[in-house]
């Protein structure tokens, strides 16, 4: 009877959509937006803001914190910040999302590509120094996977050659590299809070800024170029337009939304390396057989469990183990494409550059579902299904 229930079980689960995302909904989340909704204030900066970034300034020491609507805007504060002009150069690994240049072509720069690692997707530090130029202006190292880049080579070359260092932190909550957090390490740092993310605003980012030279001109940037937060916290009688800015700032939903998760953020991160750490486990042996290769964390870097993902041998395989598993009702997918081989690299003369590595992972790198809620049985569920295909 035992055994008629298990197997009945099953086949039920194996008929159960499970889809490549879905955002983690929490039951404070609905408590703390209708809070929100009734404070009086929807605009931002107001009480869930505010203890967004605190929190994050008291758990990981960051120096300043600015929430913003995006990652995406995070890192074109950034850009501002530094003062990135026509003419200027940004070095950028190719294997990214496409936000990590955008941000700084809309102020002029140029963008010099540079490759993967051959064990993760990361950017390949011993390759950096040859691309540098008098007209570098900064290098953007992307967290890979939650996974830190190697950053005291990094930064060692940076400062070296005078060029500022702007961490994409994106998928890097919670990461910590060598003992230090993850976006504590470039003179900025820039994370997303969209709903693939570990925790999310819905649509949300942060710029953490860690070299003081950037402080108080990042509120300016952040308030629409005008010192308004300097005016509200006494600090000027009053306020006006003083430099360069935008309307960077969420609302307080998506604030709200943020800090339902935050409180929660280490229940987060546990189920997540839990479930990161079954599909390891379920998957190593087809590894060590060949089928492909499972992620690599160099000793470095710690696991935040933002996603997992395998490096086929082939694109062929890599296109057939997805189409397989969406057969079998899992949404498995593909991520980036690399920017150096983009339509905008083409036009503007930018994709003149040979980069076997991100051009490996655009082909064989494919994702598997991840989520906070996602089911021990439809991990398993993956895992078996993944073993049928090699099979």
């Amino acid at each position: 009877m035992t055994m008629e229930i298990s197997n009945t079980t099953k086949i039920n689960n194996m008929n159960t959509e499970i889809p490549f995302n879905k955002p983690c909904v929490l039951p404070d989340s609905e408590k703390f937006l209708i809070k929100a909704l009734h404070s009086g204030k929807l605009s931002g900066n107001g009480e869930f803001t505010k203890k967004c970034q605190t929190f994050f300034e008291e758990k990981y020491h960051f120096p300043k914190v600015l929430l913003t609507t995006s990652g995406t805007d995070a890192l074109e504060m950034a850009a501002l910040l530094i003062g990135i002009k026509e003419g200027d150069e940004v070095i950028v690994p190719s294997y990214t999302f496409v936000s990590s240049a955008l941000a700084f072509t809309r102020q002029g720069a140029k963008i010099v590509f540079a490759d993967s690692e051959n064990n993760t997707p990361n950017i390949d530090v011993s390759q950096i120094e040859r691309l540098i130029t008098p007209k570098t202006k900064a290098i953007v190292p992307v967290h890979y996977a939650g996974v830190s880049v190697d950053m005291d080579k990094l930064i060692e070359i940076a400062k070296r050659h005078g060029i500022y260092v702007i961490e994409d932190a994106a998928q890097a909550i919670d990461s910590y590299y060598k003992g230090r957090p993850v976006g504590s390490l470039g003179d900025l740092a820039c994370f997303s809070f969209h709903d693939t993310k570990n925790i999310t605003a819905g649509e949300g980012g942060m710029l953490v800024v860690n070299n003081p030279d950037f402080i108080r001109r990042s509120e300016i940037i952040w308030e629409k170029g005008t010192n308004r937060s300097e005016f509200f916290r006494g600090e000027v009688n009053k306020y006006g337009w003083v430099d360069t800015g935008s309307s960077f700032l969420p609302s307080e939903l998506n604030a709200a939304m943020l800090y339902s998760q935050l409180i929660h953020l280490q229940e987060i991160q546990s189920r997540r390396i839990e479930i990161w750490n079954k599909y390891y486990d379920g998957l190593k042996s087809l590894a060590s057989e060949g089928k492909f290769n499972l992620p690599f964390i160099p000793e470095y870097a710690t696991n935040n469990a933002h996603m997992f993902y395998l490096v086929c041998n082939t694109a062929e395989d890599r296109n057939n183990l997805i189409s397989y598993l969406k057969k079998n009702n899992i949404h498995a997918v593909f991520h980036y494409l690399s920017l150096h081989k983009s339509k905008y690299a083409e036009i503007h003369n930018q994709n003149n550059q040979v980069l076997p590595n991100s051009d490996l992972y655009t082909d064989r790198l494919v994702r598997l579902p991840m989520y906070y809620s996602m089911s021990d049985s439809e991990v398993e569920q993956v895992i078996d299904t993944i073993k049928n295909y090699y099979k």
